[in-house]
């Protein structure tokens, strides 16, 4: 006999639940914050773009937060099958769902997936049970089946036929089986472990060949949808002669495990089947074999039925139950639902970096993970819940220590041999403003030579910045400290940019040696952080100072002279130079030398102390006046020097030097002085022509003017009388008596001297007591005050002005005749003290003297004695004390014209 094997889909056993199709919403929370789960339940084969349900409502979340958030799904097999509308909150449908090609016969058939918020992580697990509805009809695998029946076959003997197969469950799936016509065969409904049905054909009366060879039935199948589907398949019955024992196999059911990794034709089980009739079968191995690839993730049970037939067409059937085990050939999957690949530095511990979903196929132990990082990374890895990791920090970072870091994520299984994989995540550290600037030194010293020019380079500091970009940018400032009592910024500057330190001035070695300054450096972070630093500015000294000669003085207007007795040994010393030089180091070492001497032969200079010795024994031939001219110059580069000039004389008494020293010392100085007076005189006299020619011009165009007055106005004018400046008619008589009152000058030395002014050694004037309202002398003293601009100017020319004022009023009467009137004249300074019309002339000259006329200035001294009594009767006259105080203001102007009156 023969054995036929026949092998059905792998179906999993599990019990299915029926339900009406409906829509149910279930939401369960976890006590975590962060994790959420919500589960719901659609038909499949919805159209795109319908809505599932609505997350925000469900969640209890804001749209504004799934915005912010960045939400998104993650589906660990990578098909999204449905989408989030971040917008409106509701999860749609964004592929068309097939139950039957998404979970085949499993039931409950659900997708589940994550939705992942941001800032700060959120994790919800969305459950979506999808529902069948009856969109496939019961199917035939062969639409024409045919079987050969022995005509002595017995009533009630069975006949397997091939099932139908409806991929839908629940009500949806097959429901029944028919077979028509009825005549000869029934149906009998059978049902297997999971339930799915399956039907045998029933011999219920006995066949004759002889009356039918064949029977054609029909074998309709049902399934239990809304509305009905069915499938038919045809079946010939080929009546033929059999044996009357069919063949038996020795077990109704066998059972067996099967690893998962067999491999291919590996025999699975072998059966076996007997036969009560002799000489009837054909023996067969009856050996099952593994005839394709094996995968316990996709099937973990098979179901096959059997039949043996003898050569007269009788069989037996029976089930084969292959168990698949499972064995760890799967790797670990890491898949990052969410990575912030930069992170601050100061983000604190517990920041979350990763979500990780880490998967493994197999069951068991094999599909145990165990997940890992590197021991010496400050991360770490969290589980919060099952298959989901979350990476964190696991304290606080130092981006200056390390600004980037791989982190490698090892999941190991537990199987054996376990399998692992790896997931690499590079993870950059952003910068935070942490670190100050620090200098490469704690304090620095910078030298620059005196006179500088300004804006010279003389230094530069630099900082360092452990931070980055605009945190790592360094600007340095001066700090306003005070220099000898003035803010450094007078001294220095400071470029921002390199930290470039620049001298605002040219310093003086000097005046200020050395000075501190301080230099910020600051950084462009938030908030900003500096540090400082002294630097110590040494001025180094340059040779811009000659040497000064302390001894001996030298002045211009004596003459000093050292004394050297004849009787004078050699080596005496005749005198010391002594000198001093601002500047420091070799630039202030002095050296003394002898330039010039009236006899070199006789004086030396020592060439570090500056003494003058004599040389040789000094003799009557040597002259009296010995001059010494000593250079006095310094080390520097280059060499400053002075020179001092020294009069010596060689003679042994007082007399006989002052005898030859009289005309040594003023002779250079007057030369020099009358030169000078001579240019001052010359301006001087070039100056009063060019003002007398204008007093001329003006004198003549005022005479012009008057004569038109008169002729035009006949003898209608009135009398005017004429009263000069600061005078008064004490008498009443209309006369006055001229009295000409002079200072008196004189000198003690002609050569060269000065103006001596003295005032008078007594009071000569009296207070105004009278009250006959004549011009005082406090009221004249402050006229002149006021005009004391316009005297000094006319000073010059007030006797050449009086002259030509006579000349023109002689002119004036001459044409006039006797229709004018009479205009008394009275110059300045005079008085009528008489009353009786007349002036009498009084002339008080100064007396000046003179002891030597070669070279001197003019001696004024006042009068020893008053020359004019005091005003005792009241007339108020103009008395000499208030004159003298006139004068006493006019006193530059009566100096110069004395001095020309005296030349």
């Amino acid at each position: 006999m023969s054995y036929l094997c026949c092998s059905y889909n792998c179906r999993l056993c599990v019990t299915l639940l029926i339900s009406k199709m409906k829509l149910l919403v279930l939401v369960f929370f976890v006590l975590s914050v962060a994790y959420g789960q919500v589960r719901y339940s659609i038909p499949e084969e919805m159209n795109k773009g319908s809505v599932v349900g609505n997350i925000v409502q469900d969640l209890g979340l804001d749209v504004k937060r799934l915005k912010s958030g960045r939400a998104r799904i993650f589906m660990e097999d990578g098909r999204e099958y449905i989408g989030l509308n971040v917008d409106k909150g509701t999860l749609v449908i964004k592929e068309r769902i097939d139950r039957e090609e998404l979970c085949g016969q499993i039931t409950p058939c659900s997708l589940h997936f994550q939705i992942i918020l941001e800032n700060p992580m959120e994790l919800h697990r969305i459950d979506v049970e999808i529902l069948d509805i009856n969109d496939h009809a019961p199917v035939f695998e062969k639409k024409d089946v045919v079987i050969e029946i022995k005509e002595s076959m017995l009533t009630g003997s069975l006949f397997s036929l091939d099932n139908a197969h409806d991929p839908d469950v629940g009500e949806n799936t097959l429901q029944r089986y028919t077979l028509n016509p009825t005549d000869h065969f029934t149906l009998k409904e059978l049902s297997r472990s999971d339930g799915t049905k399956y039907v045998d054909m029933v011999l219920q009366t006995h066949l004759d060949r002889e009356k039918h060879e064949e029977h054609q039935l029909i074998l309709t199948a049902f399934d239990g949808g809304n509305p009905q589907k069915s499938g038919t398949v045809k079946i010939t019955i080929v009546v033929i002669d059999a044996n009357d024992n069919p063949p038996v196999f020795s077990e109704p059911v066998y059972r067996v495990s099967l690893p998962e990794n067999a491999a291919k034709t590996s025999i699975i089980l072998t059966v076996r089947a007997t036969d009560k009739d002799k000489g009837s079968y054909d023996l067969e191995t009856g050996e099952i074999r593994v005839n394709g690839p094996l995968d316990y993730e996709k099937c973990k049970q098979y179901e096959l039925d059997i039949k043996a037939m003898d050569k007269d067409g009788l069989t037996d059937t029976s089930k084969v139950l292959v168990e698949i085990t499972d064995v760890n050939d799967n790797a670990p999957v890491i898949s990052v639902m969410s990575f912030s690949n930069t992170i601050r530095e100061d983000s604190a511990p517990e920041t979350v970096i990763a979500m990780i979903n880490i998967k493994d196929l197999d069951s068991g132990k094999n599909g145990q993970i165990r997940c890992s990082l590197d021991s010496d990374l400050p991360f770490r890895i969290k589980s919060p819940s099952s298959n989901f990791y979350s990476l964190v920090t696991d304290q606080f970072l130092d981006r200056e220590k390390c600004s980037e870091y791989n982190i490698t994520i090892t999941a190991t299984d537990e199987g054996s041999p376990s399998f692992s994989s790896n997931k690499t995540l590079n993870l950059k550290i952003s910068d935070v403003n942490d670190n100050a600037p620090v200098f490469q030194h704690q304090s620095y010293t910078a030298y620059v030579l005196e006179n500088n020019t300004p804006g010279v380079s003389i230094f530069a500091v630099t900082a360092a910045d452990k931070d980055s970009g605009n945190n790592a940018r360094i600007s340095y400032f001066l700090e306003d400290v005070l220099v000898n009592g003035v803010s450094a910024s007078t001294y220095i500057s400071v470029n921002a940019e390199s930290g470039e330190i620049l001298a605002v001035r040219s310093f003086d070695y000097e005046q200020t040696k050395e000075f501190h300054i301080r230099v910020k450096a600051q950084d462009g972070g938030s908030p900003l952080l500096s540090s400082n630093v002294s630097v110590k500015i040494v001025i180094q000294d340059q040779n811009d100072n000659a040497p000064q000669v302390l001894y001996p003085v030298q002045t211009g207007g004596s003459v000093l002279a050292e004394m050297v007795p004849r009787s004078a040994e050699v080596g005496y010393l005749v005198t010391k130079v002594v000198a001093v030089d601002m500047d420091s180091g070799q630039n202030a070492w002095l050296s003394y030398k002898l330039q010039k001497a009236t006899d070199r032969a006789l004086f030396e200079v020592g060439l570090q102390n500056g003494e003058i010795r004599t040389v040789r024994q000094v003799t009557d031939k040597d002259a009296v006046k010995q001059k010494l001219t000593v250079v006095v110059e310094d080390n520097g580069q280059p060499s400053r020097s002075a020179t001092v000039n020294i009069n010596v004389a060689v003679a042994d008494s007082f007399p006989e030097v002052l005898s030859e020293f009289t005309d040594f010392t003023h002779d250079k100085d007057y030369n020099d002085n009358l030169t000078f007076y001579l240019v001052l005189a010359l301006a001087v006299v070039s100056f009063l022509f060019i003002v007398s020619i204008i007093a001329i011009l003006s004198v003549k165009c005022y005479r012009w003017r008057r004569e038109r007055m008169f002729y035009k106005s006949g003898a209608n004018l009135p009398v005017i009388p004429y009263y000069p400046p600061l005078y008064a008619d004490v008498g009443g008589t209309g006369t006055l008596q001229h009295v000409y009152n002079y200072e008196v000058c004189r000198t003690t030395d002609s050569r060269k001297s000065d103006l001596k002014h003295m005032r008078p050694t007594q009071s000569i004037i009296s207070l105004d007591t009278s009250g006959t309202h004549t011009l005082t002398h406090a009221q004249r003293e402050k006229l002149l005050n006021d005009d004391l601009e316009d005297q000094v100017r006319v000073g010059h020319y007030s006797i050449l002005s009086v002259k030509c004022y006579r000349w023109r009023r002689e002119r004036m009467f001459y044409k006039s005749g006797a229709n004018l009137p009479v205009i008394p004249y009275y110059p300045p300074l005079y008085a009528d003290v008489g009353g009786t019309g007349t002036l009498q002339h009084v002339y008080n000259y100064e007396v000046c003297r003179t002891t030597d006329s070669r070279k001197s200035d003019l001696k004024h001294m006042r009068p020893t004695q008053s020359i004019i009594s005091l005003d005792t009767n009241g007339t108020q006259t103009l008395t000499h004390a208030q004159r003298e105080k006139l004068i006493s203001e006019d006193f530059e102007d009566q100096v110069r014209v004395v001095y020309y009156c005296h030349f």
